[in-house]
């Protein structure tokens, strides 16, 4: 019923819509997308466009959903290897240094980096030796 209903009014596709969805799904697939800038190229938006538009269809500022993104990237390598260059790490998520990754991490995770290696690693070691 509420197809027919839709229909009848030929709802147009919005073309905004699909571009900020095609961005925001560009934003999760590449991991090598780590800052704005880089969105506006690809895409050939201006920022303040990108910024409004987004925040308006996405319900978010790209820059917080890159951010995101970046953490779920961090948190996947400190999971594959709980010894971490924390600098090394920050570089090549995009942060302009260790303490920048470090201040994102903690609030969105609760505690450093190194704080979450060490409970990971700890809990790997717990759970093999009740294993034992």
């Amino acid at each position: 019923m509420l197809e027919a209903f839709l229909r009848e009014r030929h709802a147009a596709i919005d073309a905004t819509a699909v571009s900020m969805a095609a961005i925001a799904r560009r934003i999760a697939e590449d991991r090598g997308i780590t800052r704005i800038d880089a969105v506006v190229r690809e895409f050939g938006i201006g920022l303040r466009t990108l910024q409004r538009q987004f925040r308006n269809y996405v319900g978010v500022h790209p820059k917080w959903v890159i951010q995101r993104y970046r953490l779920h990237e961090a948190l996947a390598r400190i999971d594959d290897d709980a010894f971490c260059d924390w600098a090394a790490l920050a570089v090549d998520l995009g942060y302009a240094d260790q303490a920048h990754l470090i201040r994102d991490f903690k609030k969105l995770i609760g505690c450093t980096p190194a704080d979450y290696a060490k409970a990971k690693s700890r809990a790997a070691q717990a759970g093999s030796v009740s294993r034992g």
